[in-house]
């Protein structure tokens, strides 16, 4: 009696069956993926034809005219400025955001020399300064 073989519906390598007539992939391996593989095709299908669906609406909306009015125009600025008011009114001042101003007034109180407590006098017997626009330690007999 003369051996039978298949061809495997994934791989397409020539096999022996082991099951009569109803094999169609040569392992579990092929069978699982041609079967993942399957699966992601018709959920592909399936979100191109939404795609489709989608694009066909929007093209149908396209067509309407949408008109832009004083009264929309005036609604929307009525609404945005009432909502400003109430963040301010609700919103207390330390957690305002910062400003230009605050900013600059804050570099202003600023120094650029700070005197370091825990350095003694060097052997001139400077006291040291930290300076903050260059991050280095400076010695100076005047206070900075």
């Amino acid at each position: 009696m003369e051996k039978e073989f298949y061809n495997c519906e994934y791989c397409f390598k020539e096999f022996e069956p082991k099951r009569r007539r109803v094999q169609k992939f040569c392992s579990n391996t092929c069978r699982s993926k041609a079967h993942h593989a399957k699966k992601s095709s018709k959920e592909l299908v399936a979100q191109n034809e939404q795609t489709v669906d989608t694009f066909e609406i929007e093209k149908q909306n396209i067509s309407k005219v949408d008109k832009m009015s004083f009264a929309g125009v005036g609604n929307a600025t009525a609404g945005s400025l009432a909502a400003d008011g109430l963040k301010r009114v609700f919103t207390a001042p330390q957690n305002m955001p910062a400003t230009k101003a605050d900013i600059a007034n804050m570099e202003a109180k600023l120094k650029r020399y700070h005197k370091v407590a825990n350095l003694p006098p060097n052997q001139l017997g400077k006291t040291p300064y930290f300076d903050i626009e260059t991050n280095e330690i400076v010695y100076s007999f005047f206070p900075l």
